[in-house]
């Protein structure tokens, strides 16, 4: 009988326990925040952050990070769109277009993610010494309307000429970037302007020559290739997260640019368990060495990728107000809290 006994009890703490959750290890979760990323050494401040757990570690026990890999900025945008993402890491370009194709209503540019990392590399054999050269030429991109197409289309605009598509004589050709290595290793194109690796393997892997690195044409070197977006609903719902969110980003970036060595070895290890591609030594060291991890937007570069876009019809046709586009409170606040310069929305 107390055999008996003892063993009713057994089971009736153990599903007390169970119930309340005293003593037991099972996570509660109440919330989740939904992230979108690319598996590339521009979006290095997620590879780092997933992996070293800085980003569950700030969102805290009862928030579950969920995040979705992407290979262009457009399905990005759709799925903001559609509420399945509520923090993504992406191009200007497609940021820029999301903004005006949603009337300004589904997301908000809340920081930077990087600047640089944008190369016009050509074939040694193409003929290509100027702009000029260019006439006739074939130049690939990663994808129509992303924001290293729209910088190519704006610099050929500069120089008086135009895409094929348009009676010029540029063939200007979106492609995924390894058909683009593909196709430049088999001289079936001249040239292409693309993010990095992508342009460090077109040199060291296919012998091509830097024709131009995108940071000279913009003041101080500096312009911003990837940025961080929201949806603004979820801005607005969950701000405490997203600045817990971008806490974390502001920590693991300034790691980054201290700790560079580290940092390259954990995103080639990230790249690898996910992709499967594993980058030799000297593609990671020559791509991050034209790459800087930063949490400045470069606004001014911004605009000016919407008004290049604008002019190549992406954008419709009147320019949009973009004035709403920029939201840096939390980021500011974040940077207050550390004692750290304020990041300016002009």
């Amino acid at each position: 009988m107390k055999k008996i006994l003892r063993t009713w009890f057994g089971l009736v703490v153990f599903l007390f326990f169970s119930v309340y959750g005293i003593g037991c290890s099972k996570r509660v979760v109440d919330s989740a925040i939904r992230i979108g990323y690319f598996p590339n050494i521009n979006h290095a401040q997620v590879l780092i952050g997933m992996e070293d757990g800085t980003f569950a570690a700030y969102m805290g026990q009862k928030v579950e990070v969920k995040t979705t890999l992407f290979n262009a900025g457009p399905s990005v945008i759709e799925a903001v769109f559609s509420g399945d993402i509520d923090i993504a890491y992406i191009g200007p370009s497609p940021a820029i277009n999301g903004y005006v194709r949603s009337g300004g209503a589904a997301l908000k540019v809340i920081a930077g993610v990087a600047s640089g990392g944008s190369l016009f590399v050509v074939r040694p054999d193409s003929g290509i010494k100027k702009a000029a050269d260019l006439s006739g030429k074939r130049i690939a991109t990663p994808q129509l309307g992303n924001t290293q197409d729209i910088a190519l289309r704006g610099y050929i605009r500069n120089y008086g000429l135009k895409p094929k598509e348009k009676g010029g004589t540029v063939d200007v050709l979106p492609l995924r970037n390894p058909d683009i290595l593909n196709l430049f290793m088999r001289k079936q194109i001249d040239g292409a302007w693309v993010p990095e690796p992508w342009g460090t393997r077109l040199i060291k892997q296919a012998d091509g020559e830097i024709f131009l690195d995108e940071r000279t044409l913009w003041a101080g070197g500096r312009f911003s290739s990837t940025i961080m977006i929201v949806e603004t609903n979820f801005l607005k719902k969950h701000p405490e997260m997203v600045k817990r969110w971008l806490a974390a980003h502001v920590k693991i970036t300034r790691w980054i640019n201290q700790h560079p060595k580290k940092a390259k070895r954990i995103v080639c290890r990230q790249i690898k368990d996910i992709s499967g591609i594993s980058l030799p030594k000297e593609i990671i060291d020559d791509a991050f060495s034209r790459l800087e991890a930063t949490y400045d937007p470069v606004v001014s570069s911004l605009f000016f990728y919407a008004e290049m876009a604008y002019k190549e019809g992406f954008l419709g046709n009147q320019r949009t107000d973009l004035s709403g586009l920029i939201d840096l409170r939390l980021l500011n606040e974040v940077l207050d809290r550390r004692s750290l310069p304020l990041i300016s929305e002009q």
